[in-house]
């Protein structure tokens, strides 16, 4: 048991220095271009840094591309996380009438008419992660 034991603790030793012995260039070569060269490439853009600086070197709003509208879809909010994490099942509601009538004391009293909404399941059920709550 002892002999496994430090067999273990000889090969996590062994992994640590291995991993400590990597150098950080055999990993991660870097090359000579600089951030300001890699943004004027611009990946397919025509547009440099240049466009969106002042003449005293402070950065100006780039055009909008995306509206206002479009970017609130896409904005994260605790209602559309709780949402899209935890979706409710559907829970139809029973929509009844109740007609005007009388009450059933002594003394008899004009009740009028009104509306209820009658769930129907008396709890709030959540999808599982991955559940469709809808037909697609």
């Amino acid at each position: 048991m002892k002999v496994l034991m430090m067999m273990g603790m000889i090969l996590a030793v062994s992994g640590v220095l291995t991993g400590c012995s990597t150098s950080q260039r055999d990993l991660l070569p870097t090359g000579d271009a600089t951030m300001k060269d890699i943004w004027n490439k611009g990946g397919g853009d025509n547009r440099n840094i240049s466009a969106y600086r002042t003449s005293d070197g402070r950065l100006i709003d780039a055009p909008n591309y995306v509206s206002s509208r479009e970017q609130q879809t896409y904005t994260r909010t605790a209602e559309n996380e709780v949402k899209n994490l935890f979706p409710r099942l559907p829970n139809p509601d029973l929509v009844m009438y109740v007609y005007p009538h009388l009450t059933d004391s002594s003394e008899q009293m004009p009740v009028p008419g009104y509306s209820s909404v009658i769930p129907f399941y008396g709890r709030v059920q959540y999808a599982q992660p991955g559940e469709r709550t809808r037909m697609y």
